[in-house]
């Protein structure tokens, strides 16, 4: 009989192949769980179709900051939505999203907030007809490991208002993460993504996981991937992306 965690890991890989290697157009996306040795990890990605969209890369600083940045600042017409951090973190805390709402739920945690309070504070983005979904992630691991994620995205009958999902969910098993990315696929406009946070694989080392996920996604489409690896309080951020 086939074990749980083994009919787990075959979802998995069922949920990157078809949302991922086999989807032209997922979005933007996190991952959060942990690699096979059991380290922490954060994924974040950058995709894009416009030349807005595309005109960005991934950057880092000691401090275990993830930004985005313009490739040529003249060709930048409205920062709004594609410059942002997406990865920030402070004593225990390790937040990943795709907009500016890092800072958002950094400030929150920070005063004495829950996640769920800073999620409240926010609205899906403002550019229609796409609506594009805010997604977020944080690891606290001040005590036991804990972990919380969440979507907002344009109600479906009124997309002037924002639903908003929140998960808590337990630690996965080394070799799992928990996934989420902006949209389902490709079109016009761009659908949401629906449902629960998918699990997704963390199998081998960063690097292996890196090259994983940079070469499951779009080659048109692209822009970079970046793995944040936490380990006994510290950090390193490796990268996949465009020259």
């Amino acid at each position: 009989m086939t074990e749980p965690l083994d009919e787990l890991r075959v979802r998995a890989e069922q949920h990157f192949g078809r949302h991922l290697a086999a989807n032209r157009y997922p979005g933007r996306g996190i991952v959060l769980g942990r690699l096979a040795d059991g380290d922490w990890a954060q994924i974040y990605w950058l995709m894009g179709r416009s030349e807005q969209s595309r005109n960005r890369r991934l950057v880092s600083s000691d401090q275990g900051e993830l930004r985005t940045e313009a490739r040529d600042p003249s060709l930048v017409v409205d920062p709004t939505n594609i410059i942002y951090r997406a990865m920030l973190e402070f004593g225990q805390i390790y937040l990943v999203s795709n907009g500016d709402h890092t800072d958002t739920l950094r400030n929150a945690v920070q005063r004495g907030d829950r996640f769920e309070d800073a999620i409240a504070q926010r609205e899906r983005e403002d550019d229609a007809p796409h609506f594009t979904p805010r997604i977020a992630a944080m690891l606290d691991l001040r005590d036991d490991a804990q972990i919380a994620l969440a979507i907002l995205r344009a109600n479906a009958a009124d997309p002037s208002q924002s639903d908003r999902a929140v998960w808590r969910l337990p630690p996965p098993p080394p070799g799992l993460g928990y996934g989420l990315t902006t949209y389902r696929h490709d079109g016009h406009p761009l659908p949401p993504f629906a449902g629960d946070p998918l699990w997704l694989p963390l199998a081998g080392d960063a690097n292996q996981v890196a090259d994983a996920y940079w070469q499951a996604l779009d080659a048109e489409n692209r822009i970079a991937v970046a793995v944040k690896v936490i380990r006994d309080g510290h950090s390193d951020i490796l990268f996949r992306q465009s020259s």
